[in-house]
């Protein structure tokens, strides 16, 4: 959307206003302004499009203005690729997460499969960038603190590609301000909030994933103001250029880290929006026509985005073929995939008879079984069969031990040795150390009332009255036929119990001291999904002939199979980092600068780099966000009431512009209170640059002296007013006093970056006390020694 743009009606509005005072009524005080274009902005009927052009109110309308506008966009560029390459060299350490993008690289040009959070595209940019620097990823990034050099890593050449990108995000944002239509301070004011932030430019000079995804979302807000200044000319070159690389830039968020969904947020609401205002009826839009506009942005910002983040994972699974630490991720029949797998390599086919050991894919407990009984009654009250304990045992014991018996092994079995055990077959399974075999029944587990209990019971029973309990159904988890042999740690399976239809699983909460802390095993209803999966781990005692020596080929599983499994297990596993970190940190911290991270040290140089913003950027930014929540809530609630605070174009103004980047700011940081999973102030970053946009906006506004208050006696509207509805009078105090107020900010904001410049480079040894100083905040914790 295109912030500051006059209207025609706004204009009207203002000349023909009467004198009233600051109760005058709106013309329609029940219609609350969207944030986003409204029907006023909306496009030209069509016969009279291809005449009009871009209606664009620029302060920069003199050659003066021009040429500070772009003495300011050079100066800034400058300072940026300064501030981003200064001393990159420095640390030639390992530094914080470089130990795991950069070991993803090094991965990547090894061609050994690896698991990770995150989609693939940055961390394949960071692995193509070493490619071409000469390296052949021979050094894994061990440890923090290695040197660099002792392993001839081209670090400096990998770490140039996240700081170039850096690089560009204070620049794009000066751009973004400045197609908005702000006036050059505004622009600046925006720009160094993010120029001279400490937190950007550590995360940027590092071999880090921060750098391409603020890019790539700072480029696509720009790309869409530039779609949307040409909603008059629709469909013209520039106009498809625009909307395209919107959604170009969209994927590459997405496709660098997930959080990238807010940005689709952001611009999605804002093409919703639109859309909604497009059709109607008052735009005399065509239907076909709208079909035109609504299919334009489906395939350049959903279809192609998606298609172009599909892509960057197809790369990802071509470049990573052979087997690597990231297989214990990915489930068997992914794993067969890759080449020297040492499961696919070790399998064996099963038979009847073999003595094996059965392992849980969910914990990898194996199954086990003891002399010991289960308590009758249990503590709760509830009452047990008082039968043998089966249990998860995580660890190899002679108790893991269990044969496989044919269904009609106590019978005249047709069933004999070195005859295979296929997928479907009905199975006994036969516990060597205590001589029982295995069952479940109707009799709640300890832990789970509504699951079956498994025990065994002893040959004659299992042979006589209870010998239906007894029987077992395997079922492979792939579809496959279902005479296929099972083999041993290629395949997973479940174990289906014939008479009351439950599947085994194991609970990975320990059982108390009478069953030794170890897991429950139990009976699930649900046979369709949940951890019931399980596979043969080992054939003890297998025989020499049986040993496979052939070098297998490995199979083929399709692209989506692969991307839909690495995706459930990418959420699964972002769901499970809940632990705490001694540098995580809330939403709520980022947002006062409660907690940095600590990087990297060099403790007996009192070196250090700790990611910290810069305080008086963010607490400012902080400020700006809570008075335009305040002031939004306020204007329309007095709005409703009749009471006019803002003029009709500057309220125009507020909620298409200001509130675009309040809702991208909002996007980008309330979901972290929803999240349940590890943070850190890495974080806040994007939510950081729009709220730097934010505050040069409101500041603009607040320089204007915009607001009629309520208890404000009446005051005639000037005829004389610029196309912001400002009258030219105040509008020239305005600037001036925007234009001090920006140099005075920029150059505190430059001190304090210089400030804390020691920690953001780790470039300088600073003595105790200077440390100190630099300890704003009490939770500030740094490294030094005393």
């Amino acid at each position: 959307m295109r912030p500051t743009v006059s209207e025609k009606s706004g204009k009207k509005n203002q000349k023909s206003s009467k004198q009233k005072g600051s109760t005058s009524r709106p013309s329609s005080p029940s219609q609350t302004p969207s944030p986003y274009p409204s029907a006023s902005s909306s496009p030209l009927p069509e016969k009279e499009k291809s005449s009009s052009k871009p209606r664009t109110v620029s302060s920069s309308g003199s050659s003066k203005n021009t040429f500070l506008f772009k003495l300011a966009q050079y100066l800034i560029v400058i300072i940026s690729f300064l501030t981003r390459f200064w001393k990159l060299h420095i640390p030639n350490e390992v530094v914080f997460d470089e130990v795991h993008f950069g070991k993803f690289a090094s991965y990547y040009l090894q061609g050994k499969y690896f698991f990770d959070l995150h989609p693939p595209f940055a961390k394949l940019v960071l692995a193509f960038v070493a490619w071409l620097a000469g390296y052949d990823g021979h050094y894994l990034f061990d440890n923090i603190g290695d040197n660099y050099k002792d392993y001839g890593v081209p670090y400096v050449a990998i770490r140039a590609w996240p700081a170039l990108l850096s690089s560009f995000v204070p620049p794009l944002v000066f751009l973004t301000m400045k197609e908005s239509g702000y006036e050059l301070w505004t622009c600046l004011i925006s720009a160094c909030l993010v120029l001279f932030d400490n937190a950007h430019v550590t995360e940027g000079r590092l071999i880090l994933l921060d750098a391409t995804l603020i890019f790539s979302m700072i480029a696509a807000v720009y790309c869409y103001i530039r779609f949307f200044k040409l909603r008059h000319s629709p469909f013209s070159r520039a106009w498809w250029s625009w909307l395209f690389l919107t959604g170009v830039c969209l994927s590459c968020t997405i496709s660098t880290k997930y959080v990238g969904l807010f940005t689709f947020l952001s611009i999605g609401l804002s093409v919703c929006l639109e859309l909604w205002y497009l059709w109607d009826i008052k735009t005399g839009l065509p239907i076909h026509r709208f079909a035109s506009h609504f299919l334009a942005r489906f395939f350049c910002l959903i279809v192609f985005p998606f298609a172009l983040y599909l892509f960057w994972f197809f790369l990802h699974f071509q470049l990573l073929t052979t087997s690597g630490p990231g297989d214990s991720f990915m489930s068997l029949q992914f794993q067969e995939t890759l080449d020297e797998n040492p499961i696919s390599a070790n399998a064996t086919g099963v038979n009847y008879y073999d003595v094996v050991t059965i392992k849980h894919m969910g914990t990898n407990a194996f199954l086990h079984s003891h002399l010991d009984r289960y308590p009758i009654p249990y503590d709760d009250g509830r009452v047990s069969s008082g039968g043998q304990q089966v249990t998860g045992y995580p660890f190899e014991d002679d108790n893991n031990y269990w044969m496989i018996l044919p269904h009609d092994h106590y019978a005249e079995s047709k069933y004999k040795p070195n005859m295979p055990v296929k997928n479907t077959d009905y199975i006994k399974l036969h516990h060597v150390g205590t001589n029982t075999d295995l069952v479940t029944h109707d009799v709640a587990s300890p832990y789970n009332p509504t699951n079956e209990e498994f025990t065994t019971v002893s040959v004659d029973e299992s042979a006589d009255e209870k010998h239906e309990l007894t029987l077992f159904q395997l079922l492979i988890s792939d579809e496959v036929s279902h005479d296929r042999q099972i083999f041993t740690k290629a395949m997973s399976f479940k174990l289906i119990h014939k008479l009351t239809n439950v599947a085994m699983w194991s609970d990975p909460k320990p059982l108390p001291d009478w069953g030794f802390s170890q897991q429950e095993i139990n009976g699930a209803k649900n046979i369709l999904s949940g951890p019931i999966f399980w596979m043969f781990d080992d054939i003890v005692g297998l025989p020499e002939e049986r040993v496979n020596k052939e070098r297998r080929v490995p199979k083929k599983l399709s692209f989506f199979k692969k991307y839909i499994e690495l995706q459930l297990v990418m959420f699964r596993q972002n769901n499970l980092l809940t632990e705490s970190h001694p540098y995580s940190s809330t939403p709520s911290d980022w947002f006062t600068l409660h907690h940095g991270i600590a990087f990297w040290a060099k403790n007996e140089e009192n070196k250090q780099i700790y990611l910290l913003g810069n305080p008086i950027g963010w607490w400012l930014i902080g400020g700006i966000v809570i008075t335009t929540t305040v002031v939004a809530s306020a204007e329309m609630l007095l709005h409703q009431r009749g009471i006019v605070t803002l003029l009709p174009s500057v309220r125009n103004h507020f909620y298409r512009s200001i509130m675009f980047f309040y809702a991208t700011y909002m996007f980008h940081y309330i979901p972290f209170y929803l999240m349940g999973r590890q943070l850190f102030l890495h974080h806040y970053l994007p939510a950081q640059v729009a709220g730097a946009m934010l505050c040069g906006a409101f500041i603009q506004l607040a320089c204007m002296k915009s607001f009629r208050l309520p208890i404000s006696p009446g005051v005639q509207q000037p005829a004389d007013v610029d196309s912001h509805g400002y009258a030219k009078s105040v509008r020239r105090k305005g600037y001036i006093f925007q234009a001090l107020f920006s140099l005075v900010l920029a150059a505190i904001l430059g001190y304090c970056f210089i400030f804390f410049a020691p920690m953001t480079y780790g470039d300088v040894s600073l003595s105790v006390p200077e440390w100190l100083r630099r300890k704003w905040l009490e939770s500030w914790v740094f490294q030094y020694q005393k």
